[in-house]
């Protein structure tokens, strides 16, 4: 690939939205550049389901195009709606819906910031998994590793961004599917509190736990896009962030994890991982102490999975309705029905009963807070896992206790509404990406994102490269 378009790889959204003010590309070399590395990838990492391709070079040829990212490529998950697109979540069971025909709430306000949505992107059946292979599309791939996956539910972003395709891209995460993936492609990911930015979807059942934001390479594009879309205070009953753009001066009180939410010991690899960032942490003047989980992590995996299999029921009742008859494996994944069958079981006593003990882990997670201000652990207890390794269609059982010894450390902030970030710090000597969690109390962003500068500027990772990246020879 040739051309002042071939530039763009490596700026982010910022320099990105800053090159096409001044008038060094246009918005229409930028995302013509865009749609040529998505053309080029797409057959090695399987990161698009849908490309707006045509749609996205008429909007960024439109005259007056505005806001802070005006002109800057930009993929969706596809679980929102964007007009001219169906919005298929990655199942079977949506095929042939028919395009949507006006966008998501949080597309709307996305463009509002002058993003132009070039396609959509692959996830997992309807997030479930910690992956993104969902078998209406097949697998998506780690750019870091073609062999691996690079996480879910919103793998498809993390490879595009990670891969150098768009600068930063959508992801939501209802149970650590921004964090999962920027651990394992090696990019920053912010999960803000529920509720803070523009609204994003509806509830799974009763149980409020997916928010939406973006996957970056630098801290500063997740800032800028996070202050574009925070809702006002009276809104999201939550202190006003604004933009974020530096790292801050207070030395911060760190609390640590070394396992596992019910005891499990990470991967050698990641234990090392932490004890870096620890040494990192302390050499910045930060004050580091270990701690204990403030929950029983075997009530929050019970509880977490009836939060889920409700939404499954939920969703696989949709299709029964529509359909008249039974949905079987040829329209949803056995994993999802599995799920599925597991919701039908609970009543309305047993998600009352799950609600109280929720309202009592709110309740514990922010008394962790009167002794420190924020909680580091690893983003997950491995690097990222071998394609087919956690997939829709492995036995229920050898699934679970595979998720379960993959991902646990991330549930609890989406359980009780708080954020949390992954900060790509550390490679293991294979090349494959660890991402540190760190976490805070309900509406602390603002302190998060400032240590984030700060990591940023003592450890950058924006210039690394994994061995799939676009223009790479």
């Amino acid at each position: 690939m040739t051309g002042r378009g071939n530039l763009t790889p490596v700026a982010d959204a910022t320099e990105m939205a800053a090159m096409i003010r001044r008038g060094d590309i246009s918005a229409v070399e930028a995302v013509d550049a865009a749609i040529e590395r998505a053309e080029a990838l797409q057959p090695v990492l399987n990161f698009l389901v849908t490309p707006l391709f045509e749609q996205a070079r008429a909007r960024a040829a439109t005259p007056g195009l505005d806001g802070p990212f005006a002109g800057v490529p930009y993929l969706v998950k596809d679980m929102y709606d964007m007009p001219g697109a169906p919005t298929r979540w990655g199942s079977r069971m949506t095929r042939g819906l028919p395009p949507a025909t006006a966008p998501s709430a949080s597309i709307a306000k996305l463009e509002q910031q002058g993003l132009v949505v070039i396609g959509k992107t692959a996830l997992g059946e309807f997030g479930f998994l910690p992956t993104t292979e969902p078998l209406a599309f097949g697998p998506t791939r780690n750019p870091w590793d073609l062999t691996r996956t690079p996480g879910g539910s919103s793998g498809g972003s993390a490879a595009a961004v990670a891969a150098g395709i768009v600068p930063f891209a959508d992801a939501a995460d209802g149970g650590g599917s921004i964090r999962i993936p920027a651990s394992a492609c090696g990019l920053f990911g912010m999960k803000p509190s529920t509720g803070r930015l523009v609204e994003e979807q509806a509830p799974a059942g009763r149980f409020d736990l997916t928010v939406e934001h973006c996957l970056s390479r630098s801290v500063r594009d997740s800032a800028g896009l996070f202050a574009a879309t925070e809702r006002p205070v009276p809104e999201s009953g939550l202190p006003f962030v604004g933009l974020v753009t530096g790292p801050a001066r207070r030395r911060l009180r760190v609390g640590y994890l070394s396992e596992g939410v019910a005891g499990q010991r990470p991967h050698a690899d990641v234990a090392d991982s932490l004890n870096a960032a620890l040494g990192l942490l302390e050499q910045l003047g930060h004050h580091v102490e270990p701690t204990s989980w403030p929950i029983d992590g075997k009530v929050l995996g019970r509880d977490f999975a009836l939060a889920f299999s409700t939404g499954a029921a939920a969703a696989v009742g949709m299709a029964r309705r529509m359909l008249g008859r039974e949905p079987d494996e040829t329209m949803f994944e056995p994993f999802t029905l599995n799920l599925a069958r597991l919701g039908a079981g609970f009543g309305a006593a047993d998600v009352d009963a799950a609600m109280a003990r929720q309202r009592g882990m709110i309740a514990a997670y922010r008394g962790w807070f009167a002794r420190f201000d924020v909680i580091l652990s690893p983003v997950l207890l491995t690097p990222p896992v071998a394609i087919g390794e956690i997939a829709g269609d492995v036995p229920p059982m050898i699934l679970s206790e595979r998720i379960f010894n993959f991902m646990n450390l991330t549930n609890l902030q989406n359980y009780v509404a708080a954020p949390a970030m992954s900060v790509p710090l550390h490679w293991t000597p294979d090349g494959l990406p660890v991402g540190m969690q760190f976490a805070a109390d309900v509406g602390q962003e603002r302190m998060l994102f400032e240590l984030a500068f700060e990591l940023e500027e003592a450890c950058p990772w924006a210039q690394r490269r994994p061995p799939v990246f676009a223009g790479a020879h």
